[in-house]
C-alpha cells in the first residue's frame, strides 16, 4: 500500500554539508559549501530551510538549529567514484558509478580528438581549454561570428561543451556539430558524460548572453534506473531543469527545461498543483553553474534566499499524500580553490504534511537510499544491479 502518491525531488545542484573521510583523495580538503557560504556573508536568511532542519546539519553563522524541525534530516555520503552531476544523479536512482567519466581541466582535448572533430564538422576549432561560459564568449565569440570558427571548451566537469552564435552559426549547424562530438566522445579514451550546445546571441563583446536553447547529449545509463522502474510500472515522471539530460530521457514521461533555478521552482509549484502519480524529480542548476563554479558564496547565499521564497509557496501546496525530499548531487565550495566540484557530504530532508515525527536519522553510506526509499513507497522492488536500502519505515 503506497503511502504518498506524489513525491518531489529537489535537487539543490551542488548544496554539499561537509566533506567525506576520502575528499582529501578528490583534492579537496576542510570543503564545506553551505557552511563556508554562511561565514562568507554578513545576511543569510532561508526561514524556510531553517523550519525544515538544515542548519541542523552544520552551523550556519546567521542561522540557528532548530530544536523540533519539520523534516527528518541527516546527511548522505557518495559511495560512486566521482564528484560530477551525472554520477551524483545517478546514484540517487541507484547506479553506483565506480569508473569517473573523464574530464580534459589540465590539458584540453587530445589533438587526436580536435583532428578528427574538425574532419567531421568542417570547422576549425578554437578555445579547446577549461574556462566558464561566460568568459569563453568575451575572449573568443567576436572571432567564432567573423571567421566561421567553432569554440570548443570543457570545464571541471566531463563534459565537451561547443558555443554557437543563434544568428551566425545557427541551432541546427551547432546540434549538428554536438551529435558529432557525441558519437566521438563515446571511444573509452575520450568518454566525457556530456557534450552540451552552447547557444548564445549578442556580436560584440559585452553583449553576450547565452540562451535557454541548450542542449545536453548524455550517455545513457549503464543499467536500469528507478526512473525506468517507475515508468516500466505505468507512473508518472515528470523532469523539471537538466533531469531529462542527465538520464538522456531514460525513464521520463514528461519533462520541462528552465530558464533558471527561480523558474525551475515555478514550474514545481505549478506541477504540486496538477494531480499527477508519481514523482517530480527537480534539478536546480544555477547554484552550481553561477555560484559555485565562479567562487561567488554571496551570488550562492542570494541565490538560496530566492529559492527559499519559493520553497514556503511548494510547502503550502503539498498535500497529505505527497513527500517532499531535499538534497544535492555533490559539492561546489566557492571558497575553495580552483572552479571544480568538491567532494562532498549532501543534505537529506525529507518532509510530508502528514509526518507524525521528525529529526535526526543515522548518515547513509549512498545517495541512493533516496531512489530506494521511492521505490518502496510505491511497493516496487528496485531494479537489479542499483543499490540502496530504503528510508521510508523511518520517515512516518
Amino acid at each position: 500500500m503506497e503511502r504518498y502518491r506524489r513525491i518531489f525531488i529537489i535537487v539543490l545542484d551542488s548544496l554539499g554539508v561537509g566533506a567525506m573521510p576520502d575528499s582529501p583523495a578528490f583534492g579537496d580538503t576542510g570543503v564545506n559549501t553551505l557552511e563556508h557560504i554562511s561565514q562568507s556573508t554578513d545576511t543569510f536568511q532561508i526561514p524556510n530551510l531553517q523550519k525544515l532542519g538544515l542548519a541542523n546539519l552544520c552551523p550556519l553563522k546567521q542561522v540557528e538549529p532548530v530544536k523540533t524541525p519539520l523534516a527528518y534530516y541527516t546527511k548522505l555520503n557518495e559511495r560512486s567514484n566521482g564528484k560530477d552531476t551525472m554520477t551524483g544523479h545517478w546514484e540517487i536512482m541507484g547506479l553506483e558509478v565506480k569508473t569517473p567519466f573523464q574530464t580534459f581541466t589540465e590539458t584540453g582535448f587530445p589533438p587526436e580528438l580536435i583532428a578528427e572533430l574538425e574532419k567531421r564538422t568542417g570547422k576549425t576549432i578554437i578555445g579547446n581549454k577549461s574556462a566558464s561560459g561566460t568568459e569563453i564568449l568575451e575572449e573568443l565569440a567576436e572571432e567564432e561570428i567573423a571567421t566561421g570558427h567553432m569554440i570548443v571548451y570543457t570545464s571541471a566537469d566531463s563534459v565537451l561543451q561547443i558555443c554557437g552564435n543563434e544568428e551566425t552559426f545557427g541551432l541546427d549547424e551547432l546540434y549538428r556539430c554536438c551529435e558529432i562530438a557525441r558519437e566521438l566522445t563515446m571511444r573509452d579514451e575520450w568518454k566525457v558524460g556530456r557534450v552540451i550546445a552552447r547557444p548564445y546571441v549578442g556580436r560584440k563583446k559585452g553583449e553576450f548572453q547565452r540562451t535557454s536553447n541548450r542542449h545536453d547529449y548524455a550517455l545513457k545509463p549503464f543499467n536500469a534506473t528507478v526512473l525506468n522502474l517507475l515508468k516500466d510500472h505505468g507512473l508518472d515522471v515528470l523532469s523539471i531543469g537538466k533531469i531529462k539530460d542527465i538520464f538522456d530521457g531514460e525513464g521520463i514521461t514528461k519533462a520541462w527545461k528552465s530558464k533558471s533555478s527561480v523558474h525551475g521552482m515555478e514550474q514545481t509549484i505549478d506541477a504540486a498543483k496538477e494531480d499527477f502519480h508519481g514523482l517530480c524529480f527537480v534539478n536546480l542548476v544555477d547554484f552550481d553553474a553561477l555560484w559555485g563554479h565562479r567562487r561567488d558564496p554571496g551570488g550562492y547565499a542570494r541565490e538560496l534566499e530566492k529559492f527559499d521564497v519559493n520553497l514556503g509557496v511548494l510547502l503550502n501546496l503539498l498535500r497529505d499524500d505527497d513527500l517532499l525530499i531535499l538534497t544535492a548531487d555533490h559539492g561546489n565550495d566557492p571558497t575553495y580553490t580552483g572552479t571544480d566540484h568538491t567532494r562532498e557530504k549532501v543534505p537529506f530532508l525529507a518532509y510530508s504534511p502528514s509526518l507524525q515525527g521528525s529529526g535526526k536519522l543515522p548518515e547513509a553510506d549512498t545517495f541512493a537510499v533516496i531512489g530506494a526509499t521511492v521505490a518502496d513507497n510505491f511497493g516496487l522492488e528496485m531494479p537489479e544491479h542499483t543499490i540502496g536500502e530504503s528510508l521510508l519505515e523511518k520517515i512516518r
